[in-house]
């Protein structure tokens, strides 16, 4: 069995990486494709065999776009900060009322902030930031935050890699 000595020379704090669109208007120009791919699939009666389906260059260029948001898309690296540190930020940010464990509105906001490590920010350059990216991709930056301070699972289960790997021979 490893001495304590020999696990604090191999241990390093939890690490999450996050991707975020930063482009709200690609975004919602994929969400509008969408909507009217759906709508033009359901509406179109081809008059003959040789028409062409409507959906098939909205499809194209929702394909676009989709690529364009995924490339729009940052990089963020979240890191566990320590024991104390995550103490010391929960007793800054106390709940309203009992029934929570901190200030719903202002700990996400501070725990990306300490959590976030690359792209290093500020707290003034996190609020200039939530005022252009929406709740969901901020919910998806705290969510990282949270998981590297209180996730337990090393890793979630994967149907994919597993499948892959299973065809691939790799498992049975």
């Amino acid at each position: 069995m490893a001495s304590i000595e020999d696990i604090l020379k191999q241990a390093t704090p939890r690490e999450r990486t996050v991707a975020v669109c930063i482009r709200g208007d690609l975004a919602g120009e994929v969400h509008r494709l969408t909507e009217e791919l759906s709508r033009v699939s359901q509406d179109w009666q081809p008059a003959d065999l040789t028409d062409t389906h409507p959906g098939r260059k909205i499809a194209e260029q929702l394909k676009a776009a989709q690529e364009a948001a995924r490339a729009a898309e940052q990089p963020f690296l979240l890191r566990y900060i320590g024991d104390k540190a995550y103490s010391d930020l929960l007793a800054a940010h106390p709940p309203k009322d009992d029934k929570q464990l901190f200030d719903d509105r202002t700990f996400p906001r501070a725990l990306i902030v300490a959590s976030c490590v690359d792209p290093v920010m500020t707290p003034e350059q996190a609020e200039e930031l939530f005022e252009v990216i929406n709740e969901g991709e901020i919910q998806k930056l705290f969510d990282a935050a949270w998981e590297v301070h209180n996730g337990t699972d090393l890793a979630p289960f994967s149907l994919a890699a597993s499948a892959l790997l299973a065809g691939l021979g790799g498992e049975k």
